[in-house]
């Protein structure tokens, strides 16, 4: 699974990136969340998954990746490709013995905005997997990376 860092085009991989990273900031409280967002822009839906370490009270580093489809119209459709990407990474993360704090979700838990709909579906499939997951309004660190990204 390849990954970017914002500051740089170059691709590496996440589980040797991330394994390395967690060892250089072994003295530091390092948590780890996983997000995913996507935008419709034009005639392609752009989805950023990023895994975001956040470090004790010093910060936030993020590193991500970013696919581009045909555009997706039907909201449930694209913001459950949202979820199943986040949770793809998660796993992912978690079978290679990396913890993960939280999967955050881009959706709202007030029944009046749209995402509503996605959230008993996505943090129960979240859950299922034995993964943490969070909707708004709790801060979202991997979400507003993601959303940065799209």
């Amino acid at each position: 699974m390849l990954f970017k860092r914002l500051i740089e085009e170059e691709e590496f991989e996440l589980i040797g990136y991330v394994k390395q990273y967690l060892n250089q900031h072994h003295r530091e409280d390092v948590k780890i969340h996983v997000g995913c967002d996507s935008q419709n822009i034009g005639s392609l839906t752009h989805y950023a998954t990023t895994v975001v370490f956040h470090i004790g009270n010093t910060g936030c580093h993020f590193i991500y990746k970013k696919e581009k489809l045909p555009k997706i119209d039907d909201m449930w459709t694209k913001l459950w490709g949202e979820t199943t990407r986040a949770v793809e990474v998660a796993n992912h993360l978690k079978e290679h013995n990396i913890t993960i704090d939280s999967v955050d979700l881009d959706f709202n838990s007030d029944e009046k905005q749209k995402s509503n709909k996605l959230v008993s579906a996505s943090v129960g499939f979240v859950e299922s997997m034995g993964l943490k997951a969070n909707v708004k309004p709790a801060i979202l660190p991997a979400i507003s990376a993601a959303d940065m990204m799209c």
